[in-house]
């Protein structure tokens, strides 16, 4: 696979055709994307909510229906597909917790002291973000764009047009999907779905700084 020309080819779509709608066996190939994304000490601290009816569209479409957020109306109810990308709002003990158990059954383990060295570690980590730079958040937030990037390379491998959002108002989206009471808050959307001929985007050359101007090597 030459994923230099997927990177070439792929671009965020800014307008979608409304009639054509993702095959699911490809959305299923997404769906497992999103759940083995990395994460920092593999805390996986995310929720992904995926809209595809009609009506999960609109709620989602809701959070930009005015002001700067508009133009991103249409693209949300244009799409196949939508994501809401949610981090958690702690990463609690009971968290931590079930990421132990969940490594465990999964054979994570050769032996005990295995297990306990990994929760000393994820623990130092987590209490680090929490006590010293205070920076839990963030830091969670940081996770959620590993899966955001991992879900555009591969809609892209997948010939499948996407658009990253953060242009939404976060707290008419978070009480809209009752996210607070889950203990989640949305951090961005991905669009999904198949250019229309409206896509001005599409049309246009990629441009980027020269390679030697952001890559050095040593």
């Amino acid at each position: 696979m030459d994923i230099a020309r997927i990177a070439l080819n792929r671009h965020t779509c800014k307008a979608y055709d409304p009639s054509r709608k993702i095959p699911a066996a490809q959305i299923e190939q997404l769906k497992t994307l999103l759940r083995l994304s990395p994460s920092s000490i593999n805390s996986q601290p995310w929720h992904f909510i995926i809209a595809s009816s009609e009506a999960g569209k609109a709620r989602v479409a809701r959070a930009a229906r005015q002001g700067a957020y508009a133009s991103n109306g249409p693209k949300i109810l244009n799409a196949s597909h939508v994501i809401v990308f949610c981090a958690r709002t702690t990463m609690d003990d009971a968290h931590l917790a079930n990421l132990l158990v969940q490594e465990d059954a999964d054979g994570r383990y050769p032996t005990p002291e295995s297990k306990a060295a990994q929760s000393k570690g994820r623990s130092f980590y987590t209490g680090l973000h929490r006590y010293d730079l205070k920076d839990t958040q963030h830091w969670m937030e940081k996770q959620i764009y590993l899966a955001l990037g991992t879900l555009l390379l591969g809609a892209a491998a997948l010939e499948i047009d996407a658009t990253p959002i953060e242009g939404f108002d976060q707290r008419i989206l978070n009480e809209e999907l009752g996210l607070r009471e889950q203990g989640l808050t949305s951090v961005v959307i991905a669009a999904l779905g198949y250019r229309s001929a409206d896509d001005f985007n599409a049309k246009l050359p990629k441009s980027r700084f020269p390679m030697e101007k952001v890559i050095e090597e040593i």
